[in-house]
């Protein structure tokens, strides 16, 4: 079956109505900067030198104001316009990358439904993940088709409980916070009629900019007033975990400056740590890590898909377990900065939360 992708896109747009799709720009600073040099970012980018430069100069003058400029020693450097571009582009990517897969899965399926003999495909609503992304690359790759719905803790296993997928993701921590975070999510979860598959342990904790030029070492230090936060959507494990953190150490959230703020993944905090944006956000290792951020550790915890116990006679959810349950798939997760896939595929009984 094809695969339906959406990909984010934005163009510069003059007062007489021309318009200027953004994406050659983009893909032509990234190269500078990391290449430090026009001419090798033309031939990364599979252009001419001589194109190249009218590229940027073009877009030089829509600007008025230069993107490249020459540094003795040190090659071709971006320009701080060039570089908030950049950072411009990873927000939007992190921030509609979940909205558009999910999308894109929804128009697939409808595509699938008036196509002849439509494959049976694995209902999956979850909050947006390394490792569930990780999961749903490789079972793809295996055959199986996905209806992908990514949405918070709370949505997914409501969702569940409403049979709208056969498996719902949410996370858990590990330690004296366990059954408090559990009591969120047990209206939704039987004992008798759902059980719990184990994806893996993960690490989360706060993020800072490189080098942490505010010195931020612990929750209390997100009160300052020097201190801007960026915070995940409401319904979110991750801000359900910040606010057992945050209560437990008498801290008000009323005196974190951002706290209301919202974004819906961990690379979209991530990010605007990164662009400047905000000075601190609370996440998993691996955004900090791909976005080049300081990572101070809080928390360990567990994220885990929730199904219906019949569910696991299905072919698509045992093809599913087969999966998580390999040597291979368990290797990849471990590779991912503060994961470990190590009981990845383990059966956990609901009973045990309570």
């Amino acid at each position: 079956m094809l695969k339906v992708e959406i990909q984010p896109d934005w163009v510069l747009r003059q007062p007489d109505g021309d318009a200027t799709p953004l994406p050659a720009l983009l893909a032509l600073l990234t190269a500078v900067r990391d290449l430090g040099s026009i001419s090798r970012a033309a031939t990364t980018c599979g252009l001419s030198y001589r194109h190249a430069w009218g590229m940027l100069r073009d877009f030089e003058a829509h600007f008025g104001a230069e993107l490249v400029s020459k540094v003795r020693g040190h090659g071709t450097a971006l320009s701080p316009l060039a570089e908030k571009l950049i950072w411009a582009d990873k927000r939007i990517r992190a921030r509609l990358s979940p909205m558009l897969d999910s999308l894109a899965s929804e128009l697939q399926q409808e595509l699938a439904s008036v196509m002849p003999d439509p494959a049976p495909a694995l209902r999956l609503t979850a909050s947006h993940g390394f490792a569930v992304a990780a999961l749903i690359s490789q079972i793809e790759q295996h055959g199986t088709v996905v209806d992908l719905q990514y949405r918070s803790s709370t949505e997914a296993l409501a969702a569940l409980g409403r049979g709208e997928c056969h498996l719902a993701g949410f996370h858990l921590p590990v330690g004296p916070f366990e059954r408090a975070a559990a009591s969120k999510y047990l209206s939704w979860l039987d004992p008798e009629k759902h059980m719990l598959i184990h994806l893996a342990f993960r690490t989360q904790g706060l993020f800072a900019a490189k080098g942490n030029p505010k010195d931020i070492r612990t929750l209390a230090d997100l009160a300052r007033d020097d201190v801007r936060f960026v915070n995940r959507q409401r319904g979110s494990g991750t801000r359900l975990l910040l606010e057992l953190l945050l209560a437990a150490e008498g801290i008000g959230q009323d005196t974190i400056n951002g706290y209301e703020s919202a974004e819906f993944t961990h690379a979209a905090v991530a990010a605007y740590v990164a662009s400047g944006m905000a000075d601190a956000s609370f996440g998993v290792e691996t955004a900090a890590r791909r976005f080049d951020l300081d990572f101070v550790p809080v928390i360990r915890e567990q994220y885990f898909f929730a199904c219906a116990r019949n569910a696991l006679a299905l072919p698509v959810v045992a093809a599913t377990l087969a999966v998580m349950s390999s040597d291979a798939f368990k290797a990849q997760l471990s590779t991912l900065p503060g994961y470990d896939g190590a009981q990845c595929g383990s059966i956990v009984q609901v009973a045990s939360l309570l």
